[in-house]
């Protein structure tokens, strides 16, 4: 924590212009488009939702409710996989009881009748606790229909308080979350702008990206959400529309993840000078934020992009398709999971990148364009045998890309060294299934075979396999590569050149494969060693591993398996 001492080293209360010049407070809520002040003051938003907003209430609140002897179930966002015996591995969507909550960052849980330390920033607690003990709890109807008839409105009324507390909690963290991306604009980036002698403009851009922008949207959804909230009836609002309508706006989600690690990495480094610690310290302080570092609050629209296709789902499973909202709420569900969707797809195209301009740079007497002017995604590599017109036999290592198949050929004696040979179009090719024997065209015999037609010259290459499952592979790849060419036109997705010119100067300035990669946000401080009374084993985790924020959404395509041939054959390894 900073002494008070140390803040006034920075600035004094006039220079944060929180004081007016008639000695009078200056609001400090942002005023929007209209000229008009934000919806909701900071004591609207504490009274509305005390226990997001204290430091350390939620943690209180969980203790108070298990000390009680209720139930308290989470609900795992992100996979944790882990090798040690002492954290508790999960998968996304998975329920997890929660038994001890006294740190913020690691909780103590059950699943699947093991108990240990979990990471509580991938969990989030279920709106509805009672849900557990009512499906666990077995159904006692035997005979009589009038129990049976009670039951079943008993159900119909509990569903309908399910519904209220999912509207409730979208409604409330809706409005926290408003809170954090103004504690952001105003108690951090502002400040930093006052202080040009710290922060350029370009750290700046890079440290918030367009965090503006996501404010400034994020409060006209929140006003349309208002406006179909029902306070009276909650479980009879109808906010499904207000997700269709700004669908097309959730986009801009999508610049912002990509720009997070980059941020990341600024952050830390600044983060290694105490005067810039001190700083954002003294920022939190005097814009009364809550406990967490500026990191967490920079993640925090990361990981509420990735929360929406959650809260969509839960409100749709207590919707009844007799309520209003079920299509709705349906439609917007498979919106937000597409917004999703498409954000992970662009955050992973962005890292495949990096990694295909560090390959290219470790390429021998590379040729022609850069392969990331047509494409942005390995899908396929490995060894063929190529037959020349003459009948000439060519072992090579083929590199199957969106739009693109490379040829390279291994040095002699290094054999992780490879020098380029060539490229085909694959626009522009049509794949053609061979059977074992003799090709007319070649007038060969072949075994594993398969050749590309040239659509516009006619030009027939011929390549051979070792084996037939290697052959029935790269079939597989190439019809692979022409679907996702066409998912890629239908979905929009485009790396900008900017982006493309920003990972080959990265890579050439790494050399020669040298892998610089994406650093992780900082790492937080040592836990405390906690004792809960039900544990024998008191050793905590020592860092809170980095979450997989853009796993959340189905994903249409499984990772590449082949980026360890890269690695292999990478030269000048040390």
């Amino acid at each position: 924590m900073v002494a008070r001492g140390e803040i006034a080293r920075f600035w004094s209360l006039e220079s944060l212009h929180l004081v007016s010049s008639d000695g009078g407070t200056e609001p400090s809520a942002l005023v929007d488009d209209n000229g008009s002040e934000e919806d909701f003051s900071y004591e609207d938003l504490c009274q509305a939702s005390p226990r997001y907003l204290q430091p350390g209430g939620e943690q209180l609140a969980i203790n108070e409710l298990i000390s009680d002897g209720n139930v308290v179930c989470a609900e795992a966002l992100w996979d944790h996989v882990t090798m040690d015996d002492q954290e508790l591995g999960f998968k996304a969507g998975d329920v997890i009881q929660v038994l001890e909550a006294s740190n913020k960052d690691w909780w103590w849980g059950r699943s699947e009748d093991k108990e240990a330390w979990f990471p509580a920033s991938f969990v989030r607690l279920r709106v509805n606790q009672e849900e557990l003990s009512e499906n666990s709890s077995s159904t006692p109807s035997e005979e009589q229909d009038e129990e049976a008839s009670q039951s079943r409105h008993r159900h119909g009324e509990n569903k309908q308080q399910m519904r209220t507390n999912v509207i409730r909690e979208i409604m409330d963290t809706e409005r926290v979350y408003i809170k954090h991306l103004r504690d952001i604009c105003e108690g951090y980036l502002r400040q930093c702008r006052k202080h040009t002698g710290m922060f350029t403009v370009a750290q700046l851009a890079t440290i918030f990206g367009n965090i503006e922008d996501i404010y400034k949207f994020q409060r006209k959804f929140l006003k349309d959400l208002e406006k179909q909230y029902n306070k009276e009836e909650p479980h009879l609002s109808e906010i499904g529309s207000c997700f269709l309508q700004n669908q097309e706006g959730f986009a801009i989600y999508s610049e912002y993840c990509n720009n997070h690690p980059g941020a990341c990495l600024e952050l830390a480094n600044l983060m290694k000078q105490g005067k810039y610690r001190h700083f954002f310290e003294a920022c939190r302080l005097l814009q009364q934020m809550i406990d967490i570092a500026i990191d967490g609050f920079l993640l925090t629209p990361v990981q509420k992009i990735c929360k929406y296709p959650l809260q969509l789902a839960e409100l749709l499973k207590y919707t009844t398709q007799e309520h209003g909202d079920y299509s709705n709420v349906k439609a917007a569900y498979e919106a937000m999971k597409n917004v999703a969707c498409l954000i992970n797809e662009r955050k992973r195209k962005l890292e495949s990148i990096d990694k295909i301009a560090r390959w290219q740079v470790s390429i021998v007497g590379w040729e022609g364009l850069d392969i990331l002017d047509r494409s942005s995604e390995l899908i396929h590599s490995g060894e063929l045998t190529k037959i020349t017109k003459q009948g000439k036999s060519q072992q090579r290592m083929f590199f199957l890309f969106d739009h693109q198949l490379v040829s390279c050929k291994k040095d002699l004696l290094r054999r992780d060294m490879l020098y380029y040979k060539g490229r085909l179009d694959m626009d522009e090719m049509e794949l053609v299934d061979l059977g074992d024997g003799r090709d007319k065209d070649c007038n060969l015999s072949v075994k594993n075979a398969f050749k590309l037609v040239s659509r516009t010259t006619d030009e027939v290459y011929l390549f051979c396999a070792k084996k037939q499952e290697d052959k029935a592979r790269w079939l597989q790849a190439c019809a692979d590569e022409r679907r996702r060419v066409q998912e890629d036109q239908e979905m929009g997705m485009e790396i900008s050149e900017s982006q493309k010119k920003l990972a080959m100067l990265n890579a050439q300035k790494a050399g020669h494969g040298k892998s610089k990669g994406y650093n992780r946000c900082p790492v937080v401080p040592p836990h405390q060693s906690l004792h809960p009374i039900h544990q024998r084993h008191i050793t905590m985790p020592t860092s809170v591993p980095q979450q997989q924020v853009f796993g959340l959404a189905e994903p249409k395509r499984k990772p590449s398996l082949f980026w360890h041939t890269f690695n292999r054959l990478t030269p000048f390894r040390k």
